[in-house]
């Protein structure tokens, strides 16, 4: 199908002109000049955060294989409740990750 001359000039005249722009005489910023802070976490607060998840979740593996027997066996039942309380601080932990 054939094009029409409107259709023609169009093309060729949107190729040759560069389109107005405001934000081509913005200056260019690099993310180090926006003035932004490291807030990410400390070393030692995420290995805290992930040394308490597995610790807790090895309590409560050590618990089960050993049925009762390990780690505190006058505990009872309730190395089931440390076991997930020791997770739990890890995972609160994470709250404040950013």
């Amino acid at each position: 199908m054939a094009e029409s001359k409107q259709r023609k000039n169009r093309r060729t005249r949107d190729k040759t002109e560069t389109k107005k722009s405001p934000l081509n005489d913005a200056d260019p910023k690099e993310l180090k000049d926006l003035g932004l802070e490291d807030d990410s976490l400390p070393l030692w607060y995420r290995a805290t955060m992930v040394g308490l998840m597995i610790l807790g979740l090895l309590w409560l593996i050590v618990y089960y294989i050993t049925q009762g027997a390990a780690p505190v066996p006058g505990a009872g039942g309730w190395n089931i409740i440390i076991g997930f309380s020791i997770a739990m601080v890890g995972f609160f932990m994470t709250m404040r990750w950013k």
